[in-house]
């Protein structure tokens, strides 16, 4: 039998836990295995497809290797040029106060 200080210990979990039931999952642990399972998914897609690709291994990294390095320019100039419109647009011209 449980005494005064062990129910006053317990939270509501253990209460659950007692009468045979269990607190309702939020929807962030629902959602969580599901998008694990899809991302294991994608990588074991990816690998068999690259296990399975038509080209010969040394073309397939050549490939491999020029679609990331037009991916990494695309991204540097993108952030060059990002940088490049934030740094004139931090120069506003003098406004003039005689009208």
């Amino acid at each position: 039998m449980l005494s005064l200080k062990d129910i006053k210990k317990l939270d509501r979990d253990d209460v659950l836990e007692l009468i045979g039931l269990e607190s309702r999952r939020g929807p962030v642990e629902q959602l969580a295995p599901v998008l694990g399972a899809f991302a294991a998914g994608l990588l074991v897609g990816a690998g068999l497809g690259l296990l399975f690709a038509q080209k010969p291994g040394d073309q397939l990294r050549g490939d491999l290797r020029q679609r990331l390095q037009s991916g990494q320019d695309a991204l540097s100039n993108a952030i060059n040029s990002s940088r490049g419109e934030a740094s004139t647009s931090q120069q506003v011209p003098p406004v003039s106060r005689t009208a």
